[in-house]
């Protein structure tokens, strides 16, 4: 089965490859290896009060707009617990 390419956001799950402007910004105005652009700016998280819950939900919506069938978004999204910013919040 099609499996996207990493490295991946450590926020969302959204390949890095796939993040038109090449990643997030570091505080010191450097790409972020580990977080996408839609996460991550200027060193910080661009939605700092998201829960796992909502990021899950918003990640599993985008991909439906995407036409990517529920059960597949779902399938996507089911290890983002591993995640760097969620492996302790979920």
């Amino acid at each position: 089965m099609f499996q996207p390419k990493g490295p991946f956001c450590q926020s969302c799950g959204m390949p890095l490859s796939k993040d038109e402007q090449g990643g997030g910004t570091n505080a010191d105005g450097t790409k972020s290896s580990e977080y996408c652009s839609r996460c991550y700016q200027n060193g910080q998280f661009t939605e700092p009060t998201i829960t796992f819950e909502e990021m899950k939900t918003k990640v599993e919506g985008k991909m439906k707009e995407m036409h990517i069938p529920g059960f597949l978004a779902r399938k996507f999204t089911k290890n983002m617990h591993e995640l760097k910013r969620w492996k302790d919040a979920a």
